[in-house]
């Protein structure tokens, strides 16, 4: 019998419990199980993580005589295969997967080409261990794709008259200017084409997503879709342009108010849009998947025509100064309106900035979805405290534990990302994912950190803790407490007006600096509204940034700390920006964070002795939030825990 994908995964995760649980199903999972394969979530259609390993050397193996084949015959000496699709997706759907299909590599940022007798693959540094075990190195050569990059090895390596392709709806048009100059210096030449050589190699290639769309309501949203098409609109007007195009997914679910179920983890419908500057706009996407309420939901003010018009309405903006993102929009986009002769404007898409700056009814209902997904949160560190100490649990069973609790929150709607569940040495790797081949077990005197998130209809959820499995040692108490000084200092900060991410990182860092350690990625990233996990334009991280923070912006705060070989620390809250108090005597307006995340941080793991007066007393009044807010929610030996979690520090003996 051949099974469908999500039975497939109910049998992996009940034989994987079986033998977690010495041949029996554990009841919590198999409950899970059944559940989930007799329900799923709307408009979201991810059930369970896919624990199976993805990717690796065989894909090359296979396809890659396929794809030089297909390039053989279009006659195109070489191709270039970004991540990205082509929305710029951070989660693909399965039939932009095209990076993975010919190389194998799984991960989130990458990039290959290959030409007629070689192929390199391009990763960051996060993934130079991963690529080692999915591409295979005697098809491929592993390069740097940030420092080196496709330009890079074009101009290192192409052979004068060599023609190589790209696929210009999966391109920035900036990345195309630097790699057009290397071929160029080369002796090269690139070639746009109009069908994609691995569309065309790909013989069982999915099938496009076309999950329903459906309006999100105006009391979650805020403001009526008729009213932010106006009000962008009038500052398009403003900038000087009749029209932008709206190539985000995230953008047009924003503006119309609107969300999908196309990718998985985040509620996005693939589509385009022209926005006009007096607020009327079309969208460009796929009858089938709108209902009658939806079309009824976008009224007369917004035109409906299929995706597959996107181009005929770019070309009819012909004499119009247009408004075009070049760090969303593809190559095609401004190769389209540059031949219809459409004056470009070059600025950042006009719906990201408002976006990011959530609502009084945004706001309100990110504080109800953190609250809820709190709730979860802690029956699960219950039973990472319990249970899970027993040091026979893995980092599989762990996942599907947490997400256990979640899917027990009614209004779930899917996770808002893999789960990263990483015990002892894999906590090292800050973007570890867990799979049958790697996962490991809870072990006696480890640590375990797990980052997850959940996808509510009034907000998205990002939360990271890391816990003691048995009796933490001085060392790990001791790391542990610099990064919660770090995100002590970074919760607490006042800050005027103007002030970027960028000038806010330091204070995360700084008692890991002072102290001789850093950690290599960003400490805080943007959020959305039943949205994405990772949005911009704000940001905070050591790399500049020219947007400040607003009011109504959702950022994380997650400084952190990863010994290579034994463990990983990390403490992530959600936190937005609000108005502080005024100071008196003070001269400027001030902004500060309030914290959205609602779970207490752990006990065992803070060495009171390296806290000051003014951070014990912010971590007991934090708990003392959680514990008032969640408590409600919770009741027996849960409730009990989470009264002893929450216990004020200040006065204890250390």
């Amino acid at each position: 019998m051949r099974l469908s994908p999500a039975l497939l995964k109910v049998r992996f995760c009940k034989a994987h419990l079986q033998k977690m649980h010495g041949g029996r199903t554990a009841v919590t999972g198999f409950r899970l199980i059944r559940t989930l394969a007799a329900t799923s979530f709307q408009p979201m259609t991810q059930q369970i993580q896919n624990f199976e390993v993805k990717g690796g050397p065989q894909f090359g193996r296979a396809h890659l005589p396929l794809l030089r084949a297909a390039l053989s015959a279009a006659g195109l000496d070489g191709f270039i295969i970004p991540h990205e699709d082509e929305y710029n997706n951070e989660y693909l759907p399965a039939n932009a997967e095209r990076l993975m299909w010919a190389t194998g590599f799984t991960g989130s940022a990458g990039a290959a080409i290959v030409m007629s007798d070689r192929a390199a693959a391009f990763v960051d540094g996060r993934y130079t261990e991963q690529v080692k075990s999915q591409v295979d190195p005697e098809l491929f050569e592993y390069a740097d794709l940030v420092e080196f990059g496709i330009a890079g090895w074009i101009r290192a390596n192409a052979k004068p008259r060599e023609v190589i392709g790209y696929d210009p709806r999966l391109h920035s048009p900036d990345a195309m200017a630097k790699i057009e100059a290397a071929a160029k210096k080369a002796g090269a030449s690139l070639k746009a084409v109009d069908v994609n050589p691995i569309d065309t190699a790909w013989e069982d290639r999915p099938t496009p997503p076309r999950a329903k769309v459906h309006p999100h309501p105006l009391e979650l949203a805020g403001e009526d879709h008729s009213e932010k098409r106006r009000r962008i609109g009038a500052d398009v007007e403003e900038d000087g342009a009749d029209a932008a195009i709206i190539t985000e997914p995230a953008s047009i679910a924003w503006l119309f108010n609107l969300r999908g179920g196309d990718v998985s983890c985040t509620p996005l419908p693939l589509s385009a849009a022209i926005l006009e500057k007096d607020g009327r706009a079309t969208l460009f996407i796929e009858d089938e998947k709108l209902t009658d309420e939806t079309r009824g939901h976008l009224g007369n003010e917004v035109a409906l025509r299929p995706e597959t018009e996107f181009g005929d309405g770019l070309k009819a903006l012909t004499g119009k100064t247009v408004r075009v993102d070049p760090a969303t929009s593809s190559a095609w986009v401004f190769q389209t309106l540059d031949g219809a002769g459409a004056e470009l404007q070059r600025k950042p898409d006009p719906v990201a900035l408002p976006k990011a700056c959530k609502n009084s009814a945004e706001i309100e209902g990110s504080k109800k979805a953190h609250i809820r997904d709190g709730a979860a949160l802690v029956r699960f560190l219950h039973w990472l405290d319990t249970d899970a100490q027993s040091g026979d649990v893995d980092e599989i069973a762990a996942a599907i534990q947490l997400e256990t609790f979640r899917k027990q929150t009614p209004e779930l709607k899917d996770i808002s990302f893999e789960t990263i569940s990483a015990a002892g040495p894999n906590g090292a790797f800050p973007h570890y994912r867990v799979n049958t081949a790697s996962t490991r077990r809870l072990e006696r005197g480890s640590l375990y950190l797990v980052d997850s998130g959940g996808q509510y209809p009034d907000g998205t959820t990002d939360v990271t803790r890391t816990v003691p499995i048995g009796d933490p040692t001085a060392e790990m108490r001791r790391h542990f407490t610099l990064v919660l000084k770090g995100h002590i200092a970074l919760s607490q900060i006042r800050f005027p007006e103007g002030t970027t991410g960028s000038a806010l990182d330091v204070l995360a860092r700084a008692p890991l600096w002072n102290e001789g350690f850093d950690y290599d990625h960003g400490t805080g990233h943007g959020v959305g509204s039943y949205l994405g996990v990772h949005e911009g334009p704000q940001r905070i991280s050591k790399a500049p940034n020219a947007i400040a923070l607003k009011p109504g912006m959702i950022v994380s705060n997650e400084p952190g700390y990863y010994k290579v070989g034994d463990y990983g620390i990390r403490i992530e809250n959600l936190q937005f920006v609000t108005d502080a108090a005024p100071v008196p005597g003070g001269d400027r307006k001030m902004l500060g964070f309030e914290a959205l995340t609602m779970a207490p941080i752990h006990r065992a793991l803070v060495d009171t002795t390296l806290l000051s007066g003014a951070e014990l007393q912010w971590l007991d009044a934090y708990h003392a939030d959680v514990k008032a807010k969640l408590l409600p929610l919770l009741d027996g030996d849960v409730a009990d825990w989470l009264v002893k979690a929450c216990e004020p520090f200040q006065g204890a003996t250390p």
